[in-house]
């Protein structure tokens, strides 16, 4: 069988022509034959051997990505959450992490769209109980996630959406994806805290989703810090930690204002809610993808250039995606 394996610990991906075949082991598993796996950061953690999943386990060869869109024995088209790796001919796959495809959807977004919404609208949903009518502020939306969460924020009914990011231009194009607002991160902190007070005073801020941590989510928590009257009750959701893993908090916060703490990610989410992602969530999106109303950029390439492309740069708007041909 074809696959993309890591052969050896701590080297980068190969395309092997020879791996082992795989083998359905249970009636709650599915074959897909796969056609496009997107490669995200998880992936690229899990391949190096980094990620805590696999630093402590013995290593063996394995094929690499977490999940994809295949063929299943019908014709028709699913994504599919692997269990033992993605980029090869054929996939296992459990049957309660099989959504089937819209007609029409393109292949490439259909492969990527799912790792950008666990990371938006589970966020966005389950942790932080996104209603209509909320004020939003996406911190970090210049990115793959960030941008997703844009477009599902005013799908859900956001009244108005507040974007931050480091890069002026990727801001920009923030407006047409459905931003009302955007604040760049690199001017002065004083001056960013004071425009998000002012933002908070006129259009009180119902939910933050914070893809940075790090010294601007502390200058976003600062900016919402009351003065010793009533405050305003703000969902404070961390999904990412692009600015550092550690973040220094005034305890004064947490006393002087209504703030609630969050994280999203896996291990803060029930199997109740998993099951809402695969039946609800990740369906509905794929809907709106296939009707054009939902947009990511995707950089595709044969997967018989792993080794060309496996450590070429994308911009932070951008999720590479490899084609099974």
């Amino acid at each position: 069988m074809k696959a993309i394996i890591v052969k050896d610990k701590g080297i980068d991906p190969v395309y092997v022509t020879d791996y082992k075949e795989t083998i359905i082991q249970s009636p709650l598993e599915v074959l897909l034959k796969v056609k496009a796996v997107s490669i995200k950061n998880l992936d690229r953690a899990i391949a190096s051997g980094q990620h805590y999943s696999v630093t402590n386990k013995p290593f063996v060869p394995f094929v690499v990505g977490t999940d994809g869109i295949g063929e299943l024995s019908d014709g028709s088209l699913a994504y599919g959450f692997g269990l033992k790796g993605m980029l090869s001919d054929y996939a296992v796959v459990p049957q309660d992490r099989l959504v089937p495809l819209p007609k029409g959807i393109d292949l490439a977004l259909a492969a990527a769209l799912p790792n950008a919404l666990l990371g938006s609208v589970m966020a966005m949903l389950v942790r932080g109980n996104l209603k209509k009518g909320d004020v939003v502020l996406i911190h970090g939306a210049t990115g793959v996630t960030g941008q997703i969460a844009i477009q599902m924020a005013r799908h859900y009914g956001a009244s108005t959406i507040i974007a931050t990011g480091r890069n002026k231009e990727s801001l920009n194009q923030l407006h047409a994806l459905g931003a009302d607002q955007i604040m760049s991160l690199a001017e002065n902190p004083d001056q960013f805290i004071q425009s998000i007070r002012q933002i908070h005073q006129q259009t009180p801020i119902d939910l933050v989703i914070d893809y940075v941590w790090g010294e601007s989510a502390s200058t976003i928590l600062t900016a919402l810090k009351g003065n010793g009257s009533y405050q305003y009750k703000t969902k404070f959701v961390n999904v990412g930690a692009m600015s550092g893993d550690r973040m220094e908090v005034s305890s004064s916060i947490l006393r002087g204002t209504d703030i609630h703490l969050l994280g999203s990610g896996i291990g803060s989410w029930t199997e109740v809610e998993m099951q809402r992602f695969f039946k609800e969530l990740l369906p509905e999106a794929f809907t709106l993808a296939a009707e054009g109303k939902l947009k990511l950029q995707t950089i595709c390439h044969s997967w018989k250039n792993i080794e060309q492309v496996w450590n070429t740069p994308l911009s932070s708007g951008e999720r590479l995606v490899f084609i099974l041909d």
